[in-house]
């Protein structure tokens, strides 16, 4: 009985070896108010050291950590909205927070026009932060898209599209990914054609302060699924939408994120001074299945120095102890927290908010 015992318990141990697993984590707007470059701003240089120190242990701790850089890095003058170009200071804290790769496909790529593009790749390209959504040329495009991620034994497809650029149009040879079905079909086609463990789309779509997503969200949802893509996080709106975790007539599940809202930015409007980031897990077989063991979500908030009495813009998990803010800022922040919450409660499907650990 005993050795009987023993050959089960090394069976189940050589199929609990065999499992690969791996954890990504999705982030939603990174954005650069003037009032946050302001406040950056130190004697001659900008300082962005202590801006995501707080939530740097729930980035760096996954295995690939994803975000919409919704400015570009155009160079001097620095400005807020509404033509975006943020301090080289901003993307360095970026990177030393965790994050991996950045998507670029938003309306506001193409704020500083040809040049402000050109030095954003090239500011990425320089710290080798993998980049997707915006090209130089179609070479560029052709060898990184699409972006293929290849990590614990796993093969993952990011694609990246945005529904417009502000009515601005890209200067030949530079592309832009825009939401176009003919496109993203092809796209689709070459991603299913590498037979990766899945295909993830970031979408910048849908309508700005809108709680719920709109008509055309939902109908692309639905087509991207039924093309072969595998999951869809969305941003644009600057508010959290509603997450639903899917399953096929196959049994295979989908996750669909319809909007993460802000990291962080300067939004002080409701709904707007905080956001989502989503953490999927997956997990593969011996067979080469792969499925989802865990997702779930966590909320931040953004910190303004005019609440915390701090000198720059800090984001805080909504988890911060009450005795690390002023109490001003700790009933703010709590009180984004229970608002979204409650909305997500009401909302989601199948998705709730990841458990502290």
């Amino acid at each position: 009985m005993r050795i009987f015992l023993f050959l089960i318990l090394l069976s189940c141990s050589v199929i609990l070896s065999a499992q690969k697993r791996i954890t990504l984590f999705f982030a939603g707007d990174l954005m650069q108010h003037q009032a946050q470059i302001d406040s950056a701003y130190n004697e001659g240089t900008y300082d962005y050291s202590d801006c995501f120190s707080a939530v740097k242990p729930l980035v760096s701790k996954a295995d690939i950590a994803i975000a919409n850089l919704e400015v570009t890095l155009g160079g001097k003058p620095y400005r807020g909205y509404p033509a975006f170009s943020a301090p080289d200071a901003f993307l360095y804290a970026i990177k030393e927070c965790g994050f991996d790769i950045l998507l670029t496909a938003n309306n506001h790529c193409l704020d500083r026009g040809k040049k402000g593009l050109d030095r954003t790749l090239s500011m990425l390209d320089s710290l080798c932060i993998p980049r997707i959504g915006t090209y130089r040329n179609e070479s560029d495009r052709s060898r990184r898209y699409p972006m293929i991620i290849e990590k614990n034994g796993f093969r993952i497809v990011l694609l990246n599209y945005t529904y417009a650029t502000n009515g601005l149009v890209e200067t030949p040879p530079h592309i832009v990914n825009r939401i176009d079905r003919r496109v993203m079909r092809q796209d689709i086609a070459a991603a299913r054609a590498i037979q990766p463990d899945a295909i993830i789309a970031c979408m910048h779509w849908g309508t700005e302060y809108k709680l719920l997503p709109d008509q055309s969200q939902k109908q692309l949802a639905d087509w991207l699924l039924g093309q072969g893509v595998t999951h869809i996080i969305g941003n644009h709106p600057h508010v959290v939408q509603p997450m639903e975790l899917r399953t096929d007539s196959t049994g295979r599940q989908h996750v669909v994120v319809y909007s993460l809202g802000n990291f962080i930015s300067n939004m002080s409007r409701t709904h707007t001074d905080g956001g989502a980031a989503f953490t999927l897990v997956l997990e593969k077989d011996s067979t080469g299945h792969t499925r989802i063991t865990r997702c779930g979500y966590d909320l931040v908030w953004t910190g303004r120095p005019l609440l915390t009495g701090g000198k720059r813009f800090r984001l805080y998990p909504v988890s911060t102890p009450p005795d690390s803010l002023l109490p001003t800022a700790y009933r703010r922040m709590q009180l984004y927290a229970d608002r979204t919450r409650n909305h997500l409660r009401t909302y989601n499907i199948g998705i709730g908010e990841n458990r502290k650990e």
